[in-house]
C-alpha cells in the first residue's frame, strides 16, 4: 500500500512505531496531488513548502514522545475556510487574490494538534451548489468516474480523499454539502450539530445552518478528527458549551460477539416513510434497508416513523438560504473585499462592475432570490413563512426523537450524475438536497456512510450513501451505531 492510501489510524500507528515519518507521508500525498490533480481539479492551492515544514516539526514532536492523534497527518481544507497567509478564494473570481490574515479556529486547533495542511480544495463558488461545477476555476471530476460530478459543494475535498491525495479533508455543510459528496465518492461525511464545531473563520454563506464538516476514509478517522476540532469557541457565539463525548471509544466494540451480546440493545432506529418514496432508486432503498437489518442484528430496534413536513424542506431551505446569502455576500463590494476595479464613474457603477465581474451565475441567482424574498411586500409571504415551516420541521424531528434514538435514511436519491447533466437546470440541482436539508434546518448531526454500489445506465458500479441522523449534540450515538456496523 502507498503511504497516501493509509487511514489516519494506521498512519498514526506507523508514525509512533517509527516505520514511517511525517515527511514521507506528506511527500506521498503531495506526489499524489501533483500526479492526479491536473485531471481531477480537486485542489486549488498547494502549500508544498509549508506542508513539508509542518511535517518536519511533527517528526520532532513524535521523536520527543508526543502521541497526539492527528500529529503528522496530512489533510486538505475547503477553500472557504480562512488559512493565514494562504490564498482563500471561495472558488470565486471576486476573491482570486485574497490572502487570509488569520486562521479559522478549526485551523488553529489542527495546527496545535500537529496536522499537516497540504492546501485548499475546490468547491462550488461560495459553496453554492451540489456538484462543484459552479467553481470559477473549473469543475472537479469524480475520481471514481471522470465523466461524473463528485457532488457539492465540498466536491474538491471529497474527490481529494477518494483519490488518496490526503488522509482527511475539511468541508462545510449548509444543506448537504459534505454528505452528498461523501455519498457520490464512497466516503464517510459528517455534518456535526450546529454549534458543535466553531464557525469562526468560515466565509459566511447561510449563517443559521452552515457548519464545518469532515470527509474521511473510515468512521474511526472521523471520530478522531471530530474530537480534536469540536468544542466551544469564545470567537463564535453560536458554538455550544456542552461537554464532548469520547467519540472513538463509542465506535469500537472490542471483543464483542454481535450475534450473542447484541451491543446495540436498547437503541431505537427510526425509518421515516417520507424518505422511502416510490421514486427512490430501488438499489439505494435496498442498501439502506440492509444497513437497517445489520443494526437490528446487533440488537437495535427498528421503528417506522413519520416526518410529515419533509416535502417542504427543500422549498423552505431555498428561501432561507438565499436570503442569508444576499445579506452575507453584501460585504464583497470591491472596497473592503474583492476585485477593486477603479475605472467606474460613480459608487453604484463601481459596485455593479466589481460584483458583476466577480460573482458567477449561481451566486448572482441566489443573491437575487434572497433579496426578493426579503424585500418589502414579500418578506411575510416568503421568508417569514419559510421560517415557520422550518419550525414545523424541527418539531417533526423533536417528536421523532421521543420515539427513537437515531434516524436512518438514504443520503441521495441516486448515484453521481454526469458532468454538465444538470448545470443548466437549477431546480433539478436544488432537488439533489431532498434528503439532507431537514437535518440542516434542524441543526442536527448527520453522517453519510458508504452503503453499497448501484448500477448505472452504462452498467458501471458507483457508490451511494446512507444517512444517520442523531439528536442535536449527540454525535456519539452515530458512532455507537457505526461501531456495530464495522464489527
Amino acid at each position: 500500500m502507498n503511504l497516501n492510501e493509509l487511514t489516519i489510524k494506521t498512519a498514526r500507528e506507523k508514525l509512533e512505531q517509527g516505520e514511517i515519518s511525517a515527511v514521507e507521508l506528506t511527500e506521498a500525498c503531495l506526489a499524489a496531488i501533483k500526479k492526479l490533480n491536473p485531471e481531477l481539479n480537486a485542489v486549488l492551492t498547494v502549500c508544498e513548502q509549508e506542508a513539508l515544514d509542518e511535517a518536519r516539526a511533527a517528526d520532532q514532536r513524535i521523536a520527543a514522545g508526543d502521541q497526539s492523534p492527528l500529529l503528522g497527518i496530512p489533510y486538505l481544507c475547503k477553500d472557504n475556510i480562512m488559512t493565514k497567509g494562504i490564498r482563500t478564494t471561495a472558488a470565486s473570481k471576486i476573491l482570486e487574490s485574497y490572502i487570509a490574515p488569520y486562521d479559522a479556529t478549526i485551523i488553529k486547533k489542527l495546527k496545535e494538534a500537529g496536522a499537516v495542511l497540504l492546501g485548499k480544495t475546490n468547491l462550488d463558488e461560495f459553496a453554492h451548489g451540489a456538484s462543484t461545477e459552479n467553481s470559477a476555476y473549473g469543475p472537479t471530476k469524480n475520481p471514481l468516474d471522470l465523466t461524473r460530478v463528485p457532488g457539492g459543494s465540498s466536491g474538491g475535498s471529497a474527490a481529494a480523499v477518494a483519490a488518496n491525495m490526503c488522509l482527511f479533508a475539511l468541508g462545510s455543510d449548509t444543506g448537504g454539502s459534505v454528505r452528498c459528496p461523501a455519498s457520490f465518492c464512497g466516503l464517510y461525511g459528517l455534518k456535526p450539530s450546529y454549534g458543535r464545531v466553531s464557525r469562526f473563520g468560515l466565509l459566511a454563506m447561510a449563517s443559521s445552518t452552515e457548519v464545518i464538516g469532515l470527509l474521511t476514509k473510515t468512521a474511526y478517522d472521523s471520530a478522531l478528527v471530530l474530537k480534536e476540532i469540536a468544542g466551544q469557541d469564545e470567537l463564535d457565539a453560536t458554538s455550544a458549551p456542552e461537554k464532548l463525548a469520547n467519540y472513538e471509544k463509542e465506535l469500537v466494540f472490542s471483543n464483542v460477539k454481535i450475534a450473542t451480546q447484541k451491543p446495540l440493545k436498547g437503541l431505537r432506529i427510526g425509518l421515516p416513510a417520507e424518505y422511502f418514496l416510490p421514486g427512490l432508486n430501488k438499489e439505494i432503498a435496498e442498501h439502506v434497508k440492509n444497513i437497517a437489518q445489520r443494526l437490528e442484528f446487533a440488537g437495535a430496534e427498528l421503528k417506522k416513523i413519520s416526518l410529515p413536513h419533509t416535502e417542504y424542506g427543500v422549498p423552505a431551505y431555498y428561501i432561507i438560504t438565499p436570503s442569508e446569502i444576499s445579506s452575507n455576500l453584501a460585504r464583497f463590494d470591491g472596497l473592503g473585499w474583492g476585485l477593486a476595479k477603479t475605472e467606474a464613474a460613480d459608487l453604484q457603477s463601481f459596485y455593479k462592475l466589481n460584483r458583476g465581474i466577480g460573482f458567477g451565475p449561481e451566486v448572482k441567482r441566489r443573491i437575487m432570490l434572497g433579496t426578493y424574498a426579503l424585500s418589502a411586500g414579500y418578506y411575510d409571504a416568503y421568508y417569514k413563512k419559510a421560517q415557520a415551516v422550518r419550525t414545523l420541521i424541527i418539531e417533526d424531528f423533536n417528536q421523532a426523537f421521543t420515539q427513537v434514538d437515531l434516524i436512518l435514511t438514504p443520503t441521495t436519491p441516486h448515484p453521481a450524475f454526469k458532468l454538465g447533466e444538470q448545470v443548466n437546470d437549477p431546480l433539478a440541482m436544488y432537488l439533489e438536497d431532498v434528503f439532507v436539508t431537514g437535518a440542516s434546518l434542524a441543526g442536527l448531526p448527520a453522517m453519510s456512510i458508504p452503503a453499497g454500489e448501484v448500477t448505472t445506465e452504462e452498467g458501471n458500479k458507483l457508490p451511494v450513501g446512507a444517512q444517520i441522523i442523531a439528536p442535536r449534540l449527540r454525535e456519539e450515538l452515530i458512532f455507537k451505531a457505526l461501531g456495530a456496523l464495522e464489527e
